[in-house]
């Protein structure tokens, strides 16, 4: 059995860890967890266990003395402001059989990840098939399950982007609520993945967090991000990276 430890705000770890099963371990009987230890019988099955994001935990919480001996640990990278990140490494970090880099970090994120891990190789993740929810060939789609202030800044991007390229387009919100205040003319889609929905959609907005770059990495010339400031993902690089793959 593959136990996953995914913890953090929103549902981007659960959309990762889900890639990363479909990915890896397709149809593998999986456990995962939000908490640590969370479920001690499930650890004491594990086959391999699976870290998300985090080399030491959301908050540190994981080191060498929390595992069982004997399961391979495997680490799932993703960006991180490392320097804010760092403090949390603790004196007896986790040692990792596999790390996997779902996408570049930085040099100093990579040279600790070096230094715990056995085996380091870059990793494309595929997405579970999901359902094609409908919307019209052309809708700009507005895509974010964070608060709703960003939310209704997203929406606003959209609306003066629009009017910037003398274009009506219907705007669509993918979310899982609407927030109070969206604009009447704005329709509200709560479908997830949101995925499917990009191959037809006229834009993409959203925020510049891991899943919905790396889903929208196909459409790239009409996906447009607007970072928003967290505690350790960098959205700001990752944004970055982005727009300079499309000039």
């Amino acid at each position: 059995m593959i136990v996953c430890y995914a913890r953090g705000g929103g549902l981007g770890h659960l959309t990762r860890v889900g890639a990363y099963l479909h990915t890896v371990h397709p149809g593998a009987a999986a456990t995962i967890l939000t908490e640590w230890p969370g479920d001690p019988a499930a650890l004491s099955r594990a086959d391999e266990i699976v870290v998300d994001a985090f080399p030491a935990g959301l908050d540190g919480e994981l080191d060498a003395a929390g595992v069982p001996p004997g399961v391979p640990v495997v680490h799932l990278a993703r960006l991180l402001r490392w320097d804010a990140y760092r403090p949390l490494i603790p004196d007896r970090p986790l040692r990792f059989a596999q790390t996997w880099l779902a996408e570049p970090v930085s040099e100093p994120h990579l040279a600790y990840l070096r230094s715990v891990s056995d085996r380091i190789a870059p990793l494309t993740l595929r997405d579970p098939p999901g359902p094609l929810a409908a919307t019209a060939p052309g809708d700009w789609l507005i895509v974010h399950s964070g608060p709703p202030e960003e939310i209704l800044e997203l929406v606003a991007y959209a609306r003066e982007s629009a009017a910037l390229e003398g274009l009506s387009p219907r705007l669509v919100l993918v979310s899982p609520a609407a927030p109070p205040g969206l604009p009447a003319e704005v329709a509200h889609l709560a479908v997830r993945p949101a995925w499917p929905l990009f191959a037809t959609a006229g834009r993409i907005v959203s925020a510049a967090g891991f899943n919905v770059v790396r889903q929208a990495a196909p459409y790239r010339h009409k996906h447009r991000m607007v970072p928003f400031p967290r505690r350790f993902d960098d959205q700001f690089t990752r944004a970055a990276r982005g727009r300079r793959e499309t000039t």
